[in-house]
């Protein structure tokens, strides 16, 4: 597991790098006027289905039914072809509209824009230049759960690093393009095929064979189907949680929405790198053994995840709430963000650290879930999540403005990993780190965020005289690092080597 994960977290940190690259090559060629607006709305257009569509809910109803369809030597190939067909259709479909009512599209999912406005045109032209992206995606998507399935992890995790690299090799090329945005735009879209063609070749060399498709109901595409429509509305109501903080924040005062911007672009680094990283890699295997009636295999594989999820996540969450604000500091500190900017992200930060264990193994929890094919009990738990998360927004944002959204998200998140993690419980999916370990786990590390709370000013202040023109980076680093080992070897120590397992099947 640590090695599959290793592979997909060290993937995942180079497009992550180049994606931070690849934004600062934007902001500096398109800058903040209408150009860089209708190039934002134009590629979030197809992000958008892509989030809801292609990954969440398509992988959580494909991958475990294709996965225990390949491991018990059902006809797996006929499932492929069907499902690809199906999804071939479906993409087609929606490409024509976008295509061919491009205007009406913009106007209901872009209320705010008008064909009166200036930009409208640049806008239209841009949209369907990017929409065919989302084509592309739900063939990636569709190629990876394959290769994902055996266990095949290295090409879908590297395909995120061609949209960055075309993306910017595209603008230091925009002189050849009618403008900055043109040349964004083609860049998007050239790296979806890009993607496609990645991933056939690693499907080729995997010995995976390429399906042709076909519109079939198999039984095991009926079921994919039944599984898919509890899945888009789970990924829907994430996004209805995410939306909500964009409408609140727009009432709090002016800079809050960037302030929420750049503590989340630090708060999802670890979320990216092992919670979604962990889902990814635990979802396929799961399936497998549920194909293969390994309840045990199952149980073993989901209570590795959440251990590894407690003894990485405890550290990065002190760095997070006792020097986020630093960190910030370091990384956009320049030009019109001054240091009560980042004062303001860095609070936000801390409020967003409270939810961070929780929010790494939530992917992780929900794949017990959709691992055995079933959609429906992650939904009707996040449904509660979500009403809790948007009422403790309402509350919370007046008295305490964006520190109190990302408060509220902390909460919601926490309450949603918790009735996924009884759920498990139940059913009798996992049995979790042992109560006592974990508990000594997390009071190590709120003791070692005291401290770090209690000498921070003093042990930054010398720091800084001992690393003189490098002080902010250098001293962060050897911070983090400082905090990271001594909270490891607590993790070892109290942890062990290896997580509690259960000695029979836990009883439902």
């Amino acid at each position: 597991m640590l090695r599959k994960l290793g592979t997909v977290s060290g993937l995942t940190l180079v497009s992550r790098i180049l994606g931070f690259l690849r934004d600062v090559v934007l902001a500096a060629t398109l800058g903040a006027g209408p150009v860089a607006d209708a190039f934002m709305l134009a590629f979030r257009l197809p992000n958008h289905f892509r989030a809801i569509l292609a990954e969440g809910a398509f992988n959580a109803a494909f991958l475990p039914t294709w996965a225990a369809a390949d491991t018990s030597r059902h006809d797996s190939s006929r499932l492929g072809a069907e499902v690809l067909g199906w999804l071939t259709l479906a993409n087609l479909a929606l490409l024509a509209l976008a295509l061919g009512a491009t205007g009406w599209m913009l106007a209901v999912l872009a209320p705010g824009l008008s064909p009166a406005d200036e930009s409208w045109p640049l806008v239209v032209t841009l949209t369907r230049i990017t929409f065919p992206y989302l084509f592309c995606m739900s063939l990636v998507a569709f190629l990876s759960a394959m290769l994902n399935g055996r266990d095949r992890f290295a090409a879908p995790a590297s395909a995120p690093i061609l949209l960055n690299l075309f993306m910017i090799g595209a603008l230091l090329m925009a002189a050849q393009f009618p403008s900055a945005a043109h040349a964004a735009a083609w860049g998007v879209m050239a790296s979806g095929v890009a993607q496609v063609a990645l991933l056939v070749v690693a499907a080729w060399r995997a010995g995976l064979p390429l399906p042709r498709p076909r519109l079939g109901l198999s039984p095991d595409t009926r079921q994919v189907f039944r599984r898919l429509g509890p899945a888009i509305l789970t990924s829907g109501a994430l996004q209805v949680a995410i939306f909500a903080d964009t409408i609140i924040a727009t009432f709090l005062p002016a800079g809050s929405l960037s302030h929420l911007y750049y503590a989340d672009r630090l708060y999802q680094l670890p979320i990216g790198l092992i919670g979604v990283a962990l889902g990814t890699v635990i979802l396929p295997d799961i399936g497998r053994r549920a194909g293969l009636g390994d309840e045990v295999g199952m149980r073993r594989v989901l209570d590795r995840a959440l251990v590894i999820c407690l003894v990485v996540g405890v550290p990065v969450a002190v760095t997070m709430a006792t020097l986020g604000d630093w960190a910030i500091r370091i990384l956009f500190v320049r030009g019109a963000f001054d240091l009560a900017a980042a004062e303001a992200s860095g609070a936000i930060l801390a409020a967003y650290a409270l939810g961070l264990v929780p929010a790494l193994a939530l992917r992780s929890l929900v794949a017990g879930f959709h691992g055995r094919g079933d959609t429906r009990t992650p939904l009707r738990l996040l449904v509660a999540a979500t009403l809790v998360n948007i009422a403790l927004k309402i509350v919370l944002a007046p008295m305490l403005g964006a520190v109190g959204l990302a408060l509220a998200t902390s909460v919601g998140i926490t309450v949603y990993a918790t009735l996924l993690f009884r759920e498990n419980r139940v059913h009798g999916y996992l049995t979790g780190p042992a109560p006592i370990p974990a508990g000594a786990l997390v009071a190590t590390g709120v003791g070692l965020g005291l401290f770090v709370l209690w000498s921070r000013d003093a042990v930054l202040r010398a720091v800084e005289y001992l690393t003189p023109g490098l002080a902010m980076p250098v001293a962060f680093l050897m911070l983090m690092i400082a905090i990271l080992a001594v909270q490891g070897l607590a993790s070892a120590l109290v942890v062990g080597r290896r997580p509690s397992e259960a000695k029979g099947t836990p009883k439902e």
